[in-house]
């Protein structure tokens, strides 16, 4: 049974950024009753010498097991005081709350107080008249050359090459040794393409000056951009074999390169999908630009300040876990990536409280519509489609970005929204 809300005496204290401090103060005499109750508790199981099982006195329990006993009923009494003053108060914590300032001392009231963030209260005063140019990229033969060019080196077949030093472009096969040391490494086989970053500039560079069987001694130097940091302008002595190049033979810019590529009966057929998904992703790209800035212009109109606990648990999904990385830097990227964090999450909150005081929050019906429509999109039925999404727990994912589409259509509506010369 929780204790009695009505005997504590709470204290809030409204902190910058949302945080809230929460002061309780327990009566001695809760307390005391609360440490009653864990004595009775403890001496209904514990087993003595010389006593029968339940059987051990209170006052025996008491002195022998003062220490557990005492954080026991601490534990209690705080679990308890603090879900009481939160409904008092009617507080919501989003954070969890950082304990502080623990009084507990024999017969003398306890008091503690417990800081946490609470959601932020979004005052919305101006939701449109603004103006937002839609940026317009033209869709050029170029582009969809180098999606066709990209589909045709995807169905390419690397073939040997046993004359001529490699190029950009080649998939070589190397031997490369560690001179460096007392001991010389053994070495390690690689196989990598060219030209893609894959390798060292300085391992490319010596490897495009061998031919294929030729081995060399050479003195590289590791960039300032190397993952590992600790090696950055670090040189080393290596030996690398070229053992063996391969060319990418493409095949034919013709009808067959197109049934290889998908359900497409002409080359003509996959060059008009190419353009038709080039001028969608393009459509979609100037959509997001003319969605951020309005967004921003709506910050700025409605400025509001964002607890901190949310913008460390989004730097935290962003970075994931970072294994190997030294504590010291991890705070250091989080603290670089701290402004976009904060401005991303103010971003979704606008979104959110847009969506509460208008109304735009996804229906059971479009949702039902919206699952029809990938069902028939992806040739299944609306029951497995939903059964897909339910398993995967991706309904709340599909509901917010059919919220989301609501709220940004609601506020371009609100703005004015024009068209850019085409770059």
């Amino acid at each position: 049974m929780s204790i009695d809300g009505s005997r504590l005496k709470v204290s809030v204290e409204e902190q910058e950024r949302w945080s809230r401090r929460l002061s309780v103060t327990v009566p001695a005499a809760m307390v005391a009753e609360e440490e009653q109750k864990a004595a009775q508790k403890l001496a209904s199981r514990v087993n003595l010498k010389g006593f029968r099982k339940g059987r051990v006195p209170q006052s025996m329990v008491a002195s022998r097991f003062s220490g557990t006993l005492r954080q026991e009923a601490l534990d209690r009494l705080i679990n308890d005081a603090y879900r009481q003053a939160l409904a008092a108060e009617d507080l919501r914590p989003i954070s969890e709350g950082k304990l502080e300032d623990i009084h507990y001392e024999p017969q003398e009231d306890l008091r503690f107080a417990i800081t946490f963030d609470v959601q932020p209260q979004i005052e919305l005063g101006r939701l449109g008249g603004f103006a937002v140019e839609r940026p317009r990229a033209a869709v050029t033969d170029e582009h969809a050359g180098e999606v066709l060019g990209n589909i045709q080196r995807q169905n390419g077949a690397w073939k040997p090459a046993d004359e001529g030093r490699a190029v950009d472009g080649d998939l070589v096969s190397v031997h490369i040794r560690k001179l460096d040391g007392d001991a010389p490494s053994e070495g390690k086989d690689y196989e990598f393409a060219l030209g893609e970053g894959q390798a060292i500039p300085e391992i490319e560079a010596a490897v495009k000056s061998l031919d294929p069987g030729q081995t060399g001694e050479f003195t590289v130097a590791f960039p300032e951009d190397f993952p590992d940091e600790a090696r950055r302008g670090e040189t080393e002595r290596v030996e690398i074999t070229l053992r063996g190049r391969k060319v990418l033979e493409l095949p034919a810019l013709d009808d067959v390169l197109a049934r290889q590529a998908g359900d497409f009966e002409t080359l003509d057929a996959l060059k008009e999908r190419i353009r038709e998904d080039l001028e969608r992703d393009a459509g979609e790209q100037a959509e997001a630009v003319v969605r951020g800035r309005i967004l921003d212009l709506l910050i700025e109109a409605n400025p509001f300040d964002v607890p901190g606990s949310m913008v460390e648990r989004y730097t935290d999904t962003i970075l994931g876990e970072q294994p190997g990385i030294p504590k010291e830097r991890v705070a250091e990227i989080k603290e670089n990536l701290r402004p976009e964090a904060e401005r991303s999450v103010k971003r979704l909150l606008l979104i959110e409280r847009v969506a509460e005081t208008q109304g735009l929050h996804a229906t059971e019906a479009e949702l039902d519509l919206r699952i029809q429509e990938i069902a028939k999109r992806g040739g299944s039925t609306p029951e497995k489609v939903y059964a897909s999404f339910q398993k995967a727990g991706r309904l709340e994912a599909l509901e917010r970005e059919i919220t989301e589409r609501k709220v940004f259509d609601f506020l371009k509506k609100q703005s004015t929204i024009t068209d850019a010369p085409v770059a």
